[in-house]
């Protein structure tokens, strides 16, 4: 497989527009992933009560249009448990934020779809990159679907989505912000000092960043549980839970496996587990890192990875103690997007 790194591998011009893609790409995720954050802390996710792809980018129109979408949410569980009461006001500050989401969801769409359509009419994308660069677009469109499929979860007999729909969503995101770190990374053309280094990577720094790249990502997704099971509401104290290491009510689900994906307090326990051991892990590599026999790119990759591990678990436990106040969980799933977006950025120059 060509190496992207290099100069000559593919034109100048078409590199740098790659990546400059590449990188809108990823910009956009991000800004979903915080938007999506809001729309859920703010429990505005359901305010929306159909799916129109295309009409449904206009907001409504006139006091007879609001009445009417107002009407259609008081259909719902979630109107008269968690929004119970709610006056109109009320209604259209979650309404917008649910309708910002949704446009910024497509947003993404265009950010992945229009570049895509004109490099491959101009024949700028190199065959290695044609199928991963196609999945993007069609990536975000299943991303829209799955999207709508996690909130219909919520609207006939539970008054919020599903866990496994909402970490379904967010774990397709993170596939799609992965592809779009990688490649940019890929893309990256190595100066004649890098080329030059006489050391390279060693198989077992590799083995060792993907492990923990691939652990960071169940980390991440164990968040999702913990989020869509309102988990971080309970046992808001650190590092016992209920006074103990194990938390009480921990396995009192059958069968014994759906307390991880169905129990807030064996999710919670999981993603501090979880959390604290992959910390562990990158810190390890970090201080490792100073003295091994690293290209100097790798080399600060990890050390880059070390701090962003460190700040996202400090918030993470900040988020817990104060309770998820909005801010902060926003914050806290930022870092732990942009800690999952250093480790791949490590774990790729680590191949070269």
């Amino acid at each position: 497989m060509t190496d992207l790194g290099l100069p000559d591998a593919l034109p100048t011009r078409d590199r740098i527009a790659l990546r400059r893609w590449m990188l809108a790409s990823i910009v956009a995720v991000f800004v979903a992933v915080a938007v999506g954050g809001i729309t859920r802390l703010t429990e505005s996710g359901l305010s929306i009560t159909e799916w129109k792809p295309v009409s449904g980018a206009l907001p409504p129109s006139g006091d007879a249009a609001w009445a009417l979408e107002l009407e259609k949410f008081r259909q719902i569980p979630q109107a008269s448990a968690t929004h119970a009461g709610i006056t109109m006001a009320q209604f259209k500050w979650i309404y917008w934020w649910e309708w910002f989401h949704r446009n910024v969801a497509r947003t993404v769409g265009l950010v992945f779809a229009i570049p895509w359509l004109m490099f491959m009419v101009q024949r700028r994308i190199p065959r290695s990159l044609q199928l991963r660069l196609t999945a993007l677009p069609l990536l975000t469109l299943g991303q829209g679907a799955l999207g709508w499929y996690m909130v219909k979860s919520g609207l006939v007999e539970r008054i919020s989505v599903s866990a496994y729909r909402l970490t379904a969503h967010l774990g397709l995101a993170l596939g799609i912000l992965a592809v779009a770190v990688w490649t940019y990374s890929e893309l990256r053309e190595r100066s004649a000092e890098e080329r030059s280094e006489p050391v390279r990577t060693s198989r077992q720094w590799r083995l060792a960043l993907v492990s923990t790249a691939t652990l960071l990502g169940v980390t991440v997704l164990s968040g999702g549980f913990v989020a869509g099971l309102r988990g971080g509401k309970i046992f808001n104290e650190f590092p016992l839970m209920g006074g103990q290491v194990v938390p009480p009510g921990y396995a009192t689900l059958t069968p014994w496996w759906s307390n991880a994906f169905e129990n807030p307090a064996a999710a919670q326990f999981h993603h501090r587990l979880l959390a604290l051991t992959v910390t562990a892990f990158v810190l390890t590599l970090a201080w490792r890192a100073r003295q091994a026999a690293l290209p100097q790119a790798v080399r600060r990759a990890v050390m880059a990875f070390g701090a962003v591990i460190t700040v996202q678990l400090v918030v993470g436990i900040t988020t817990l103690l104060l309770a998820v106040p909005v801010p902060l969980g926003v914050l806290h799933q930022f870092t732990g997007v942009l800690a999952l977006t250093a480790a791949l950025i490590a774990t790729q120059r680590a191949q070269v």
